[in-house]
């Protein structure tokens, strides 16, 4: 690009008329880079839950559904697969494109999302499902090797943990002792009718893994 193009560009961005704000817009723009919970910093929460309507009709014209669990206190967009789709609706680029977590990293979602129906099962007290990363590796390590190296484990369960806090499905509680407070979106993400499908794949892939076969 020439120094005249970005001249040309700057010049007609500055006479652009930017449509009014509206109140709902920071909300829109927070939704569209992953979930928002009742809790985060902010107001966005507050912002959702009083302009539900345009914004599920914003995202409804881009062919993305709003969902609101109120309950849980969070809210996500869905862009639906095709097959959920009439038959008549014309396709649309994919706005959002899945994550690729590897096998160690969805063994650890299907781990954190036992934790998280054991804790609503037997811990009604609490609101928040808290554990601590020891507890977490004493899981973890089960589904490896008895001769696996214990700090290369440990290594990949943290490393795994920072990526799904950075895609909100945890948030660490506490640095020392470390613990994590698991997130419900992993609800939505990962359904118990799902769970045994995904089971059932793990263990095909921890019997190769067993047999060398990785």
């Amino acid at each position: 690009m020439s120094e005249t193009d970005e001249l040309e560009i700057t010049q007609s961005t500055s006479v652009f008329e930017f449509p009014k704000r509206e109140p709902w817009s920071s909300a829109a723009i927070k939704l569209l880079k992953g979930i928002v919970y009742h809790d985060d910093k902010g107001n966005t929460w507050d912002e959702i839950l009083a302009n539900v309507s345009p914004l599920t009709d914003l995202f409804g014209r881009l062919g993305v559904v709003l969902i609101i669990n109120e309950e849980d206190g969070m809210a996500w967009l869905h862009q639906p697969e095709d097959d959920e789709l009439p038959s008549d609706y014309e396709t649309i680029p994919k706005l959002f494109h899945k994550k690729t977590l590897g096998f160690e990293g969805t063994l650890l979602c299907v781990v954190l999302r036992d934790e998280l129906r054991r804790s609503e099962e037997e811990d009604l007290q609490n609101d928040r499902c808290v554990v601590k990363q020891s507890e977490l590796f004493m899981t973890w390590q089960m589904f490896f090797p008895e001769n696996s190296d214990e700090v290369r484990l440990n290594d990949a369960l943290s490393t795994h943990l920072i990526r799904l806090e950075k895609m909100k499905y945890v948030r660490r509680f506490e640095k020392n002792p470390p613990s994590w407070e698991i997130r419900r979106i992993l609800k939505a993400r990962l359904p118990l009718e799902a769970l045994k499908t995904i089971r059932n794949e793990l263990e095909v892939e921890m019997a190769k893994r067993r047999r060398g076969g990785a």
